[in-house]
Protein backbone atom coordinates (compact mmCIF):
# COMPACT_ATOMS: atom_id res chain seq x y z
CA UNK A 1 0.00 0.00 0.00
CA UNK A 2 1.35 3.39 -0.98
CA UNK A 3 0.99 6.55 1.14
CA UNK A 4 0.77 9.18 -1.33
CA UNK A 5 -2.51 7.78 -3.42
CA UNK A 6 -4.02 6.81 -0.31
CA UNK A 7 -3.65 9.98 0.96
CA UNK A 8 -4.82 11.68 -1.91
CA UNK A 9 -8.06 9.96 -2.68
CA UNK A 10 -8.50 10.41 1.70
CA UNK A 11 -7.99 14.22 1.32
CA UNK A 12 -10.10 14.19 -1.88
CA UNK A 13 -13.18 12.44 0.32
CA UNK A 14 -12.96 14.81 3.04
CA UNK A 15 -13.79 17.39 0.36
CA UNK A 16 -16.60 15.81 -0.21
CA UNK A 17 -15.65 13.60 -3.08
CA UNK A 18 -17.87 10.30 -3.82
CA UNK A 19 -16.07 8.75 -6.16
CA UNK A 20 -12.88 8.67 -3.95
CA UNK A 21 -14.22 7.38 -1.52
CA UNK A 22 -15.54 4.67 -3.18
CA UNK A 23 -12.04 4.35 -4.42
CA UNK A 24 -10.37 4.57 -0.98
CA UNK A 25 -13.00 2.39 0.55
CA UNK A 26 -10.89 -0.91 -0.22
CA UNK A 27 -7.48 0.71 0.42
CA UNK A 28 -7.93 1.28 3.56
CA UNK A 29 -10.56 -1.36 4.70
CA UNK A 30 -8.34 -3.97 5.61
CA UNK A 31 -6.76 -1.56 8.26
CA UNK A 32 -10.12 -0.30 9.40
CA UNK A 33 -11.10 -4.11 9.97
CA UNK A 34 -8.31 -5.00 11.71
CA UNK A 35 -8.60 -2.02 14.47
CA UNK A 36 -12.31 -2.59 14.57
CA UNK A 37 -11.16 -6.38 15.18
CA UNK A 38 -9.16 -5.75 17.93
CA UNK A 39 -11.10 -3.26 19.80
CA UNK A 40 -14.55 -5.21 19.58
CA UNK A 41 -12.41 -8.01 21.09
CA UNK A 42 -10.99 -6.27 23.75
CA UNK A 43 -13.97 -4.89 24.48
CA UNK A 44 -16.00 -7.95 24.58
CA UNK A 45 -18.55 -7.10 22.45
CA UNK A 46 -18.46 -9.67 20.04
CA UNK A 47 -21.50 -11.70 20.34
CA UNK A 48 -23.42 -9.09 19.26
CA UNK A 49 -21.57 -6.47 17.59
CA UNK A 50 -18.78 -7.56 14.51
CA UNK A 51 -15.89 -6.25 13.16
CA UNK A 52 -17.54 -5.95 9.37
CA UNK A 53 -20.57 -3.81 10.98
CA UNK A 54 -18.28 -1.41 12.97
CA UNK A 55 -16.51 -1.04 9.21
CA UNK A 56 -19.50 -0.17 7.85
CA UNK A 57 -20.44 2.47 10.48
CA UNK A 58 -17.44 3.92 10.74
CA UNK A 59 -18.09 4.76 6.70
CA UNK A 60 -21.08 5.58 7.35
CA UNK A 61 -20.53 8.17 9.93
CA UNK A 62 -17.70 9.74 7.70
CA UNK A 63 -19.94 9.97 4.74
CA UNK A 64 -22.95 11.53 6.78
CA UNK A 65 -20.39 14.23 6.81
CA UNK A 66 -20.35 17.05 3.83
CA UNK A 67 -16.55 17.82 4.54
CA UNK A 68 -14.14 16.94 6.64
CA UNK A 69 -10.49 17.89 6.33
CA UNK A 70 -7.92 14.89 6.43
CA UNK A 71 -4.08 15.87 6.41
CA UNK A 72 -3.11 12.32 5.49
CA UNK A 73 -3.23 8.65 5.67
CA UNK A 74 -2.27 8.83 9.49
CA UNK A 75 -5.38 11.47 10.00
CA UNK A 76 -7.85 9.20 8.89
CA UNK A 77 -6.79 6.38 10.90
CA UNK A 78 -6.51 8.71 13.74
CA UNK A 79 -10.28 9.88 12.98
CA UNK A 80 -11.29 6.46 12.36
CA UNK A 81 -10.14 5.35 15.87
CA UNK A 82 -12.23 8.06 17.08
CA UNK A 83 -15.14 6.83 15.59
CA UNK A 84 -14.45 2.85 16.22
CA UNK A 85 -14.11 4.75 20.14
CA UNK A 86 -17.74 5.77 19.61
CA UNK A 87 -19.72 3.08 18.17
CA UNK A 88 -18.17 0.48 20.80
CA UNK A 89 -19.25 2.95 23.36
CA UNK A 90 -22.76 3.46 21.99
CA UNK A 91 -22.98 -0.09 21.79
CA UNK A 92 -21.90 -0.71 25.33
CA UNK A 93 -24.13 1.84 26.83
CA UNK A 94 -26.99 -0.31 24.95
CA UNK A 95 -26.05 -3.63 26.24
CA UNK A 96 -25.99 -1.81 29.54
CA UNK A 97 -29.50 -1.03 29.15
CA UNK A 98 -30.05 -4.03 27.98
CA UNK A 99 -28.46 -5.49 31.39
CA UNK A 100 -30.58 -3.30 33.46
CA UNK A 101 -33.89 -5.69 32.32
CA UNK A 102 -34.54 -5.58 29.00
CA UNK A 103 -34.95 -8.78 27.57
CA UNK A 104 -33.36 -10.59 30.61
CA UNK A 105 -33.60 -14.31 31.19
CA UNK A 106 -33.11 -16.27 34.04
CA UNK A 107 -29.96 -18.83 34.50
CA UNK A 108 -29.59 -21.10 37.10
CA UNK A 109 -25.83 -20.06 38.71
CA UNK A 110 -25.07 -24.14 38.03
CA UNK A 111 -25.24 -23.28 34.10
CA UNK A 112 -23.10 -20.94 34.51
CA UNK A 113 -20.04 -22.55 35.68
CA UNK A 114 -16.91 -22.94 33.46
CA UNK A 115 -18.16 -19.76 31.50
CA UNK A 116 -16.63 -17.02 32.89
CA UNK A 117 -13.77 -15.93 31.14
CA UNK A 118 -11.12 -13.45 31.95
CA UNK A 119 -12.21 -9.43 30.87
CA UNK A 120 -10.59 -7.26 29.14
CA UNK A 121 -10.77 -3.45 30.89
CA UNK A 122 -14.66 -2.08 30.89
CA UNK A 123 -15.06 -0.11 28.13
CA UNK A 124 -17.21 2.39 29.74
CA UNK A 125 -14.96 2.65 32.19
CA UNK A 126 -12.25 3.23 29.56
CA UNK A 127 -14.56 6.08 27.67
CA UNK A 128 -14.92 7.59 31.36
CA UNK A 129 -11.63 7.74 32.25
CA UNK A 130 -10.36 9.38 28.84
CA UNK A 131 -12.94 11.79 29.36
CA UNK A 132 -11.35 12.77 33.06
CA UNK A 133 -7.74 12.86 31.06
CA UNK A 134 -8.70 14.45 27.79
CA UNK A 135 -10.21 17.47 30.03
CA UNK A 136 -6.80 17.61 32.23
CA UNK A 137 -4.57 16.90 29.50
CA UNK A 138 -5.89 16.58 25.57
CA UNK A 139 -2.29 15.16 23.99
CA UNK A 140 -2.16 12.52 26.59
CA UNK A 141 -5.79 11.17 25.59
CA UNK A 142 -5.00 11.61 21.89
CA UNK A 143 -1.76 9.29 22.54
CA UNK A 144 -4.03 6.96 24.39
CA UNK A 145 -7.04 7.12 21.55
CA UNK A 146 -3.97 6.42 18.67
CA UNK A 147 -2.38 3.78 20.43
CA UNK A 148 -5.39 2.06 21.99
CA UNK A 149 -8.24 2.44 19.61
CA UNK A 150 -6.09 2.83 16.04
CA UNK A 151 -3.26 0.68 16.93
CA UNK A 152 -0.86 3.25 15.79
CA UNK A 153 2.88 2.55 16.29
CA UNK A 154 5.03 5.11 18.40
CA UNK A 155 6.24 6.71 15.17
CA UNK A 156 3.05 7.15 13.87
CA UNK A 157 1.83 8.74 16.90
CA UNK A 158 4.33 10.95 17.33
CA UNK A 159 4.11 11.99 13.18
CA UNK A 160 0.19 12.82 13.73
CA UNK A 161 0.46 14.91 17.21
CA UNK A 162 3.78 16.62 15.85
CA UNK A 163 5.81 15.62 18.81
CA UNK A 164 9.41 12.98 18.92
CA UNK A 165 8.62 9.52 19.26
CA UNK A 166 10.45 9.91 22.33
CA UNK A 167 7.77 11.89 23.59
CA UNK A 168 4.99 9.68 22.58
CA UNK A 169 7.16 7.06 24.85
CA UNK A 170 7.35 9.33 27.80
CA UNK A 171 3.54 10.39 27.88
CA UNK A 172 2.45 6.81 26.65
CA UNK A 173 4.44 5.41 29.89
CA UNK A 174 2.74 7.78 32.17
CA UNK A 175 -0.73 7.83 30.64
CA UNK A 176 -0.98 3.96 31.05
CA UNK A 177 0.50 3.73 34.42
CA UNK A 178 -2.12 6.58 35.10
CA UNK A 179 -5.20 4.98 33.15
CA UNK A 180 -4.35 1.62 35.47
CA UNK A 181 -4.61 3.56 38.28
CA UNK A 182 -8.01 4.74 37.49
CA UNK A 183 -9.21 2.08 36.33
CA UNK A 184 -8.50 0.02 39.09
CA UNK A 185 -10.12 2.77 41.10
CA UNK A 186 -6.33 3.64 42.94
CA UNK A 187 -6.02 6.81 45.51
Amino acid sequence: MREAPITSLLQRWSQGDREAAEEALPLVYGELRRIASREFRRSRGGETLQATAIVHEVYLRLSGHEEFRLASRTHFFALAAKLVRQILVDHARRQHRLKRGGQAERVMLTETAGLVEPRGPDLLAVDEALEKLEAVDPRKASIVELRFFAGLTLEETAEQLGISPETVTREWRKTRAWLCNELEGGP
